[in-house]
């Protein structure tokens, strides 16, 4: 089932997720749409938030599709160990049409659960990294325009409000 992408200003992208507790069909069903919906929406992660679900479920695949083996899930992740810097452009599914320079660990691992609910350690540099970082963030309430100047996350909010009252966000 394909879901809808959630944008900018709904109140489940804000708040931090609920934690996975129950590994069954249905959570497999979830991950199995998830990856779905991100493939359509033309991403490389999606967080169970950006669809309205707020649970700590990410899905990644920075190969699109190349590499079946480049599949990953993430349940209820966090963040052990960092190393580096990396300024990069940076966008968001649910923030569509813009991308800001964001700095973000050069390396990262991360310590999750797969939907079989057993502990794993996903490491990744550059992009990976990226995305393991970015779909945590939002699996605990923050968006990636919360690591850019407050000039540049006004003048994007200011737009976007402007698209929402000419019906177009």
């Amino acid at each position: 089932m394909l879901y809808t992408i959630v944008k900018f200003g709904d109140p489940v992208l804000e708040k931090p997720a609920a934690p996975i507790t129950v590994f069954d069909d249905e959570l497999r069903k979830l991950v199995e749409d998830m990856f779905e919906s991100m493939y359509a929406a033309h991403g490389v992660g999606l967080a169970a938030p950006q669809i309205g679900i707020s649970k700590r479920v990410a899905v990644i695949d920075v190969s699109f599709k190349e590499d079946p083996d480049a599949k990953i899930v993430l349940i209820n992740p966090e963040i052990i160990h960092t190393e580096g810097r990396l300024t990069s452009n940076e966008g968001c599914l649910s923030l569509p049409e813009f991308r800001e320079k964001v700095t973000r660990p050069r390396s990262v691992t991360a310590r999750a659960q797969n939907v079989e609910g057993e502990t794993i350690e996903v490491s990744g540099e550059e992009l990976l990294a990226r995305a393991l970082v970015h779909e945590t963030d939002h699996l605990n309430g923050k968006l990636y325009i919360s690591h850019i100047s407050a000039l540049k996350r006004d003048m994007m909010k200011r737009k976007i409000r402007k698209l929402v009252k000419q019906g177009e966000w």
